[in-house]
């Protein structure tokens, strides 16, 4: 009988460590820093009358290498607070943040130096608060926080509402979404969104068995009692409510997917989620026909190039519009970087607004083209992916559900931005993950994983029977 062998280098990798493979899997990460920062220096170098092509490359590669070992320290850094605290936890989710943020830095960068300095101070910041929350949460498990979830929920409400308040709040781009304290903004929706998410397992989990054998059958589909299902109805609405308050559109979408989704995993019944997409297309469609904010959001979605509107002295269609040609002018490969042309001149008007932000997405298709798009989401996927599985993989019913709600979270804003931005859907003020500059987005989902991490770590732990314990 003919025997199959496994190649020696996979056999290899399969027996390293967890944590070996992790600190392997950042290695990619460091050497896209380089590789990034290389090719920005040497195209703007290289532009520059009189500089010699030793000395263009010479600088290049020592200022790359310096960012790219700066970027490996913060990495290495975070990995060792894993390796001491989580030794059993998923060995893949980090590098993949790490892939992220390198090409958000590199990204940032090549648009504006100072908004790249800035954003990395906010990854320091991020990875402080990531290795907090896993050594605060390393030995109770996620499970502590189900005993504080109403706290928690009130928490996210209030966050939710406060750009509303005057002194503080401020309206951009119509909707309210930063606070401005003591010289520092914020945005508070995206501490809500962990805090929601919390909330909705916690609470599901003590209740869905009796929303499911106590539901009633109307018309072939089964009605959760409101009893148990009315204070989450109240928790979740009073968010969504805050959210059509400030006009937060992205958010209070990525709130009702991630709602739809907790729904459905904990009951299993297909008629919940059925139900509420039901109400989502009659709420859609008020919402589009009589608040006049989405509706002048949904003309410029479905008339771009209509010169009315692409021509609005404020809104309009224009960043949508240009988006769309700044992906059409990047093609299959790219234009390469720091060759899309995102203003007239040094100091000239934007062709493409909030590049380093709504637009990062659209910045990336020009100078990466189809294929550097395609790889940047095939790593959004592994790490949704990465995420579900540490849903499955969990042994208790709230970390089951906590791991599934955040998974989903970051899986909607992605497709929230990139589907506003390549025009699926209406185009909204939600960040790219950490990817596109935004300090309390790269804060919030840095706290994110670590809660994933946590729970992968449980959930991966040898099996030791009680008698042994």
């Amino acid at each position: 009988m003919k025997r199959f062998h496994t190649p020696h280098r996979v056999r290899s990798l399969e027996m390293l460590s967890a944590r070996n493979r992790e600190l392997l899997g950042l290695l990619p990460s460091a050497l896209l820093v380089i590789a990034g920062f290389t090719a920005i220096f040497i195209q703007q170098q290289g532009s520059s009358p009189g500089a010699s092509t030793n000395l263009t490359l010479n600088h290049a590669s020592s200022v790359s290498l310096t960012y790219g070992a700066l970027f490996l320290g913060l990495c290495l850094a975070a990995h060792l607070v894993i390796r001491y605290a989580l030794p059993n936890a998923d060995p893949y989710l980090f590098p993949l943040v790490a892939v992220l943020a390198s090409v958000g830095i590199v990204m940032i960068y090549r648009i504006e130096p100072t908004l790249a300095r800035q954003q990395a101070q906010w990854m320091v910041l991020g990875l402080v608060l990531f290795a907090a929350t896993i050594l605060a949460l390393r030995r109770r498990g996620v499970g502590v926080l189900e005993r504080y979830r109403y706290t928690i929920a009130a928490v996210g409400i209030v966050m939710t509402v406060l750009p509303r308040l005057p002194g503080i709040g401020e309206q951009v781009n119509g909707a309210y979404l930063d606070i401005h304290v003591g010289g520092v903004s914020f945005q508070p929706a995206e501490l809500a969104k962990v805090a929601i998410v919390i909330f909705l397992a916690s609470y599901l989990r003590d209740n869905r068995q009796i929303l499911v054998t106590a539901g009633r059958r109307v018309l072939g589909l089964t009605i959760p009692p409101m009893k148990q299902f009315g204070p989450m109805l109240i928790v979740w609405g009073a968010a969504m409510a805050t959210l059509l308050i400030t006009r937060e559109l992205g958010t209070s979408l990525m709130f009702y997917g991630a709602f739809l989704a907790l729904l459905y995993v904990a009951t299993g019944r297909f008629s919940f989620p059925l139900i509420g997409l039901v109400l989502f297309a009659l709420g859609a469609w008020y919402v589009a026909t009589h608040v006049s904010h989405v509706h002048a959001r949904v003309l410029d979605w479905e008339h771009p190039f209509q010169e009315s509107l692409y021509n609005k002295p404020e809104g309009g269609s224009y960043q949508l519009a240009q988006s769309l040609f700044a992906q059409a002018d990047g093609g299959l490969l790219g234009t390469g970087f720091d060759r899309s042309l995102l203003r007239l001149g040094a100091h000239g008007p934007s062709i493409l607004p909030v590049p380093e932000s709504d637009m990062i997405y659209a910045v990336i298709v020009n100078e990466l083209g189809l294929v550097g798009a395609a790889a940047l989401l095939g790593v959004y996927l592994l790490l949704i992916a990465r995420g579900l599985k540490t849903a499955v993989l969990a042994r208790d019913s709230f970390s089951k559900l906590l791991a599934t709600g955040l998974s989903f979270v970051i899986a909607l804003q992605v497709f929230v931005i990139v589907g506003g931005v390549t025009r699926v859907i209406p185009l909204t003020g939600v960040t790219l993950p950490f990817v596109a500059y935004g300090g309390s987005s790269v804060v919030m989902n840095f706290v994110l994983v670590a809660l994933l991490l946590v729970i992968s770590d449980r959930a991966r732990r040898p099996y030791v029977p009680r008698s042994r314990r």
